[in-house]
């Protein structure tokens, strides 16, 4: 026998994700103003961080499509999460995935996927969120004639075939860039398995054109293949802290949305908060008043007295001034759990915050959700981390970054997000990065890693002695004896000041002091340069030395071996012959040199 908890749906929440610009706010308040203009009097509710959408405002709109998505709605409606952007959504931070249950990938039809979709992609990804692309702005497309707040197949129909044409050839670019990242996908009517394709409906944020569409293709595809994870749960309420506030009247508070179970008045909830775990009792629960914009009525709240998920709330409780957004919170409905739900907690915050004793960056965030998002994505550039932690910089990560600097110098920084160091703190000793955009904060990492090894790979390289071979020209010594000075013909390889010089005997000549090229000094010589050479020597051209004798730059085995290890890419033909060369010469007096080194 099913019990009518088991048959009951709740509503799925929904996410609203893209690229800045691409209209993913817009769309939101289209959606909410629709929903307010459909709704029957009294029935339209509005949650903290949330906006209801009810069924039945769902199947008027999608009245005109009932041909193609015949729809009978068992789910109540849609949660939408209200605020749009990475930093909610993962805060919506669940063990193993997300409170997500489906998401909007906002693209703008005209400029296609960007950075920030690639981002939010990713993080969909990891969290294991179904989503579906709203290819939005199609009343910008060249021709395009508005029929405000039609379903997409009825405007469709009343465009030119030049107009639908363009509307295409954009749809399959989409479709190929959605390709290159790892997902079959088509316009939404155009599908026959939504399981295996990800679908695409042309939306107008702006004149309301397909959003018929969009929300009819939400519910009916989570009521159809999420029915086991929207199954109506009675037991004690599950939830996630989207934000931490400060209300007036009520202190600190927290934003919530319940994604399972029921929260009352009273009850005894677990949290996660910045210095450990928090217990603490449910003073009161509050929701906006019916029908005000959440921007207005963010302090003109009802209270209640208990709530059903899938809700957005705000809780009032003592102790709320550490919670951490993006924790994990849930309601103890037995005194003997308490220890249970304690560990569960420490355990998932661990997951998120620690110290690893390992050269790495410094990560701060304002909560575990953006802090996770910057973790997952630092690992897939293969930066390793020594501290991911929330709250603002302290001595102690200034401290940390520097002793990793002084043994990584490219890793000795801290990256922040949406955090400052705390005041009296002396930074001017660490590189701080700092970005309110998480892939942004991701690019100026890698950029400050890659710029510091590629000074410090400059360096090395110029602090080597290369391999090099001259002939001196017949005819061109200008000075026979300390300082010698000679004409000469780089054959191959490179010569710089400070070079020492060997005969291919292996006999020290002595060091270059400066090299000339048509009276101009100048730092290096390469192969097929003819150059003037000074060269520091206790020889004489004549004597130890003669005209068309060839010399080689004395390599150390040291600088051979990082040469050959580090800077293969350097090395061209003409050195590698040289290096040959010089090998052999060196072997008389030490066997090992350049044993087991590939040329």
């Amino acid at each position: 026998m099913i019990s009518n908890s088991e048959k009951k749906l709740r509503q799925p929440i929904v996410v609203v994700l893209g690229h800045v610009d691409h209209g993913k706010t817009t769309l939101l308040d289209k959606i909410r103003g629709t929903a307010i203009v459909k709704k029957e009097p009294g029935e339209m509710t509005q949650e903290v961080g949330a906006s209801f959408v009810p069924s039945y405002v769902i199947e008027k709109l999608a009245e005109p499509l009932k041909k193609l998505i015949p729809i009978k709605l068992q789910i109540p409606g849609l949660l939408f999460i209200d605020t749009p952007g990475h930093e909610y959504f993962s805060n919506l931070r669940r063990r193993g995935g997300s409170v997500a249950d489906i998401a909007i990938l906002v693209v703008d039809i005209i400029e296609g996927i960007q950075k920030q979709t690639i981002e939010s992609i990713n993080i969909l990804r990891e969290r294991k969120v179904p989503f579906l692309v709203a290819a939005n702005k199609i009343d910008r497309i060249p021709g395009w004639k508005p029929n405000n707040d039609r379903p997409f197949l009825e405007t469709i129909e009343k465009q030119k075939a030049d107009v639908r044409n363009y509307l295409d050839n954009l749809i399959y670019k989409l479709v190929s860039q959605l390709g290159e990242l790892g997902f079959n996908a088509d316009r939404y009517d155009r599908i026959k398995d939504f399981t295996r394709t990800v679908a695409i409906v042309p939306v107008s944020a702006k004149t309301g054109e397909g959003i018929a569409d969009l929300l009819a293709l939400l519910a009916g595809l989570t009521q159809r293949y999420l029915e086991t994870r929207l199954r109506f749960a009675e037991g004690p309420a599950k939830g996630v802290i989207l934000e931490v506030k400060e209300d007036p009247g009520l202190g600190h508070t927290i934003d919530v949305i319940i994604y399972d179970g029921v929260l009352k008045k009273n009850d005894t909830i677990i949290l996660g908060g910045i210095n450990g775990v928090i217990i603490t009792k449910v003073r009161g629960i509050f929701v906006p008043k019916p029908l005000q914009d959440m921007k207005v009525s963010k302090y003109d709240l009802n209270p209640i007295d208990e709530v059903y998920a899938a809700a957005g709330v705000k809780i009032s409780a003592p102790n709320l001034e550490d919670a951490l957004a993006g924790s994990p919170i849930y309601v103890v409905d037995d005194e003997s759990k308490i220890e249970q739900y304690k560990k569960q907690v420490e355990e998932e915050i661990k997951e998120v915050r620690f110290y690893n004793d390992i050269n790495g960056i410094i990560v701060k965030a304002d909560s575990l959700g953006t802090l996770e998002a910057i973790i997952n994505a630092l690992q897939r550039e293969g930066i390793p981390i020594r501290i991911a932690d929330i709250g603002p910089i302290s001595k102690r990560d200034i401290l940390e970054a520097s002793i990793v600097s002084q043994q990584s110098r490219e890793y000795g920084i801290i990256a922040a997000f949406r955090v400052k160091p705390l005041p009296g703190i002396d930074t001017s000793n660490v590189k701080i990065i700092y970005s309110e955009i998480i892939y942004q904060l991701i690019d100026d990492v890698k950029k400050y890693i890659n710029d510091i090894r590629e000074t410090e790979r400059k360096r090395t390289l110029e602090s080597l002695i290369l391999p090099g071979k001259i002939k001196i020209l017949p005819g061109y010594v200008f000075r026979r004896s300390d300082p010698i000075i000679v004409g000469v013909e780089v054959l191959g390889g490179i010569i710089k000041p400070k070079y020492p010089l060997i005969k291919e005997d292996g006999r020290k000549i002595g060091e270059v002091i400066q090299i000339q090229d048509n009276k101009k000094t100048v730092e290096r010589a390469s192969k097929g340069m003819e150059v003037a050479i000074s060269i520091k020597s206790n020889a004489m051209v004549g004597r130890q030395v003669n005209e068309g004798d060839i010399l080689y730059t004395d390599v150390p085995k040291e600088d051979l071996e990082i040469l050959l290890n580090k800077f293969s890419s350097f090395i061209t033909d003409d050195m590698k012959e040289v290096i040959r060369e010089i090998i052999r010469i060196k072997r008389k007096d030490d066997p090992l040199y350049g044993l087991g080194l590939k040329i």
